[in-house]
This record gives C-alpha cells, sequence and structure tokens, in this order.
C-alpha cells in the first residue's frame, strides 16, 4: 500500500483527525500550535483557525459550520463561520498539569473523552469524561489515565476502546446505550518495538486501527486483538487515524515532528502532515455530537 503525504502540515503534534461527511472536508488539530485546519477534497483548498488554547480533541456537530472542541481546559462550541468560541465547562480544574486529550462521540451522540497529565512524573491522574447533549459532564468509572488514547467505538456501539499511552496497552469495556459500561479487559499490548498506542478508529468490519506512536506505522486488530494489517508511516510518531473520502475508504493519519532532532527531521520530511492511504477496508461515518445548542 503506498502511503502519501496529502498535506505537508508541519504540526508539531498532529492530531485528532476527522472526516466531515456532510462537507467533504478533513479536520485535524495541531495541539502545540493551538491551531484547527480543514482539507477540502474537492480543491484541496486549507483553512485554519487559530484558538487561545491547545485543542486535544473535537467532535463534529449536527450543524456542520459547529464543533465541539476539547481545550486544554474544558469543553467549549466553535462556531466555524462566525469564528466564535462559547466556553462551557472547565474539566480537572484541580489538576494544574492535566489537560483534555483523545475523544470520540459514543453512537448517541455523546463525546467521550480523556486527559494528559504534562507534569514530568507522568502520573496516572486523570480521567475519563462524557458530555451529553445538555452539555453536562460526567465522570467514567474507568482507572485514571497518564495519557488517555485510542478511544473508539465498536460499529453497534456495544465496545469502549481506550488507551493509558505510557502502559503500551488498549483496552475495551461493554458499553451500553444508557450510559453504563462494564468491566475494562485487555484488548492489546504493544511490544517496546512497537511504540505506544496513539489514536484509533473502528472499519465497517469492527476492526481497530490504531496508530503507534515511535512504532512509524498504522495496525489493525481484528475483534479478538489479533494483528491482521500493519501500515508502515514514512513518520516515526504518527498520531491519530480516520476513515474519509466519498466511499469512507481513504485512512487519514495524523503525525508529530515535537522532540525530534534535526537528523530524524532530515529523515522524515513529512514529519507533522497529514498522509493518506487506501487500506482495502471501508470505514463507517463519524457520530456527531448531539446538541442544537448555538454557542
Amino acid at each position: 500500500m503506498s502511503v502519501e503525504l496529502l498535506v505537508d502540515a508541519q504540526a508539531r503534534l498532529g492530531e485528532c483527525v476527522l472526516w466531515c461527511d456532510l462537507t467533504g472536508s478533513l479536520y485535524w488539530t495541531d495541539i502545540e500550535g493551538s491551531t484547527l485546519s480543514r482539507w477540502h477534497a474537492a480543491d484541496g483548498r486549507l483553512s485554519r483557525w487559530t484558538l487561545p488554547e491547545r485543542v486535544g480533541s473535537f467532535a463534529l456537530c449536527r450543524r456542520p459550520s459547529q464543533l465541539l472542541l476539547g481545550l486544554a481546559s474544558g469543553i467549549a462550541l466553535f462556531d466555524l463561520e462566525r469564528e466564535v468560541l462559547t466556553p462551557i465547562v472547565p474539566i480537572e480544574a484541580e489538576h494544574a498539569t492535566t489537560r483534555i486529550n483523545d475523544g470520540r462521540c459514543d453512537a448517541q451522540g455523546r463525546f467521550v473523552f480523556g486527559m494528559f497529565n504534562q507534569a514530568s512524573n507522568a502520573a496516572p491522574i486523570g480521567h475519563f469524561y462524557r458530555v451529553n447533549a445538555d452539555l453536562a459532564v460526567e465522570r467514567l468509572a474507568l482507572p485514571p489515565a497518564a495519557v488517555a488514547n485510542s478511544i473508539a467505538f465498536s460499529p453497534d456501539g456495544s465496545l469502549l476502546y481506550y488507551a493509558d499511552s505510557p502502559t503500551r496497552e488498549i483496552h475495551c469495556c461493554d458499553y451500553s446505550a444508557d450510559g453504563r459500561i462494564g468491566t475494562p479487559r485487555l484488548f492489546v499490548r504493544l511490544a517496546a518495538s512497537e511504540g505506544y498506542p496513539d489514536g484509533s478508529t473502528v472499519d465497517a468490519e469492527g476492526g481497530l486501527w490504531n496508530a503507534q506512536w515511535q512504532g512509524h506505522c498504522v495496525a489493525r486488530y481484528d475483534s479478538t486483538g489479533t494483528q491482521t494489517a500493519r501500515i508502515a508511516v514514512p513518520a516515526s510518531q504518527p498520531t491519530c487515524v480516520a476513515f474519509g473520502g466519498r466511499l469512507l475508504d481513504r485512512l487519514f493519519i495524523t503525525s508529530a515532528r515535537i522532540g525530534l532532532d534535526a537528523a530524524t527531521l532530515l529523515s522524515e520530511p513529512g514529519a507533522g502532515g497529514v498522509f493518506a492511504v487506501y487500506p482495502g477496508r471501508r470505514g463507517l461515518p463519524e457520530h456527531r455530537f448531539a446538541t442544537d445548542h448555538r454557542g
């Protein structure tokens, strides 16, 4: 499979790539650059918004002109047309070192996300949360994490996948439409040579695709946790994946330049860019955040 550099974004920490099927466009964030970008498939046009805080993750909303943002300090709604940001609620204000990290919407249109502890000790003190349609935030009964990642849902919505990246483990748990979650169980454990689990998505057959930080690759696992595909990426720090394109048969991959020395950057000129590949599988449309709040 041929992996192409779609956008030479030069992002310090590219993340949370999402395809909007209503507008035929791709969104992603550069967390460290506090920017949100959009690529239009029809003409390759790029748009970019600079925000007052880092954006760890975000969700599409029912209105294509609105996004739910997971800013470093809390949840906010963003109107792309008016460029109006409406702060909603702070998250973990009691922890000075945590910020919002990875997140995705469930089948009911609720946004599930986790935290990242930026302290040097990287202790697992951050939690996982869910934003409901009325914008109320609840903490989920999952173990705390140092770097929450890999949040994704099975095609029928009955399984939640998540990871605490430093552990090199991806877990899953039963997930009910009424919000109840089951006991977590190990899904995949990465070897040290494979890097760390970062962002994930699920294809139409239920396979989990995971970007593997420092692993130079994206790997696919079937419902039993068996690896069934591995795609080499010309960047050592792939960060997140999403299916998109008209047929949802194209896999988009974000990456990062942060922490790479000059020699590594010479050997990875596309680091920080957005890559694309046709992996021979199809994805599903992204779930949208279920709110009619106008911001």
